[in-house]
Parts: C-alpha cells; structure tokens; sequence
C-alpha cells in the first residue's frame, strides 16, 4: 500500500515541477524515507535520477522556445557537477550520517518554502513588463567568477541532500548571468539535470538502489510533469507557488519533528537509549511491502 501511495505521490511531485518549474523535487526525499520507508542515502541516489531525468523532459518545451541558453548552462552546469560529484562522494564518508543527512535536507527545505513564499507575495503586486528589465543590469563586476562559485556550492548541497537547487539556481542566472526569467528557467532545467547526474556518479557503486524502484519512481514522476505541463495553461502559478511553500514550510518542521532526538542532551539520549547515534544502533527503515531486494549498481 505504501509503495502505491508512493508513486501516487510521485506523480503529484512531477505536477508540481511541471506548474512551477522547480520546488517540487525536495518532496521526493521525504516521500522515500517516511512513506516508502527507503533508508536516506538510497532515497537521495533515487531523487537525483528522477529529477534528472524530470528535468530534461521539462527541458524539450523550453528548447523548442529558445529560452535554454547553452553557454551559461555550460558555465554553471560544469561547476555545479563539480560540487554535486564531491558532495556525494562526502555523503558517502562514514561521519556523513543519515541523520545528519535529514537534517541538512530539512534546512534545505525551510530556505526553499521560504523562498517560494517571499517570491509568490511579491508577485502579487503588478509587475509591468519594462519593470522586469531591471534584473538584466550588471548586479557586480565579476558576476560569472560569482555565478562559477554559487554553482559549486548548489551543486554540493545536490550531492549531500539531492536537492535539485531550483530555488537558488533560478535568481543567479538572472542576477549574475542576467538572463530573462523564461530564459533562466529553462536553462536552469538543463543545469538541474546536469548537478544530478553528477550526483548520482558520486554515489556510483556506493549506495545500494532497488532499480525496479528506481525506474517506476521515475516514470510517475515523468508522467505527473508531462500533465503539469498541460496544466500550467490553466492554473494560477502565482497562487500555487505560495500554498507549495506553505506546504514544503509544513513538510520541513515534520523532518526536523522525526530527527529531533540529535537535539537531546547527551545524557538523556544515552538513558534513553533511543538516539542512534549514542546507541551504536541504526536507525531502523521499513522495507517496501513486496519484498523487492536491493541490488548494487
């Protein structure tokens, strides 16, 4: 049952990528681990392939358009890979636990819900089209050594966590890079699926996957964005975007609500004998409810 809600939530998640373009990645994370019971380092390598292969499904649309630019996707993509490669590869040291792992997801997660939310509200004031000139000024005077060293950093949280970095990736290319914001959108869709690739050659051989997973995950969320994409002709981004946030703000405090026991004291922990990592004990994930095995890459 819970391997069926999964996927429902899958599709939902790939609706929501298709309606905003970005956000709804981070809630393929908490979907693994807390209802499909996928151990967190598993369910990162998961993440990273679907939103990967999400994202260049988005990408076609916005090729067809011409709001993909090659030469900053180049730019920023390479530098992104760079850290989303080494942000795996320190996912997989020992002292990276999966605790430790939830709780950068969480935060992770709050910067994005607040994001979304801060940029839905201003929205809400009429924007003129010449006003939206104003983001193609120079902002700085080495704006691609900047752009270069904000994708290095995206792409390290893409390989700690597997978040996408939408929320981050999106201001940059119009601040630094100044692009259009269609531009920047699609050209961040390629750059997505670029740092997740990354990702998921760091984790390579590391990190055992359930491959029958990993391919039916992806394809109900590619089915969900296909329908997102159709959708966004009729629904309000504007508004969605805000109730998202508010609903990722919700989904972050319930991660941080599930790994609260790092907050104990130490003495209380070891009394109780219920945090992990004081314990010696792991932490305990369901498997999925057919049994599948895991196999390694």
């Amino acid at each position: 049952m819970m391997w069926i809600t999964g996927h429902i939530i899958a599709v939902f998640i790939g609706i929501s990528l298709g309606l905003l373009g970005g956000g709804g990645s981070v809630l393929a994370v908490p979907t693994l681990v807390y209802v499909m019971g996928i151990p967190p380092k598993e369910a990162i390598v998961l993440t990273l392939v679907a939103v990967g292969f999400v994202s260049v499904l988005g990408a076609i649309p916005h090729w067809k358009l011409g709001n993909i630019q090659l030469k900053t996707a180049a730019i920023f993509g390479f530098s992104t890979m760079i850290g989303a490669y080494s942000g795996a590869r320190i996912a997989t040291l020992p002292f990276v636990t999966d605790t430790l792992q939830m709780l950068l997801f969480a935060a992770m997660m709050l910067v994005a819900a607040l994001a979304m939310i801060v940029k839905s509200s201003r929205r809400e004031k009429s924007i003129e089209p010449e006003e939206l000139d104003f983001y193609s000024r120079p902002v700085c005077r080495y704006c691609w050594l900047w752009l270069i060293t904000e994708g290095i950093g995206v792409g390290i949280l893409t390989g700690l966590v597997g978040v996408g970095g939408g929320f981050a990736i999106v201001p940059a290319l119009v601040l630094l890079a100044k692009l259009p914001v269609k531009q920047a959108i699609g050209t961040s869709l390629v750059i997505i699926s670029m740092n997740s690739v990354a990702g998921f050659l760091g984790y390579f051989g590391r990190v055992p996957v359930n491959l029958s997973l990993l391919v039916s995950f992806t394809l109900a969320a590619s089915i969900g964005m296909i329908a997102g994409a159709y959708l966004v002709k009729f629904v309000s981004a504007k508004h969605l975007q805000k109730a998202f946030g508010y609903f990722l703000l919700t989904i972050s405090v319930f991660v941080l609500w599930q790994n609260r026991e790092v907050f104990k004291p130490a003495s209380s922990a070891k009394m109780s004998g219920n945090y992990a990592g004081l314990s010696g004990k792991k932490p305990h994930y369901a498997t999925l409810s057919d049994n599948r095995s895991l196999s390694r890459y």
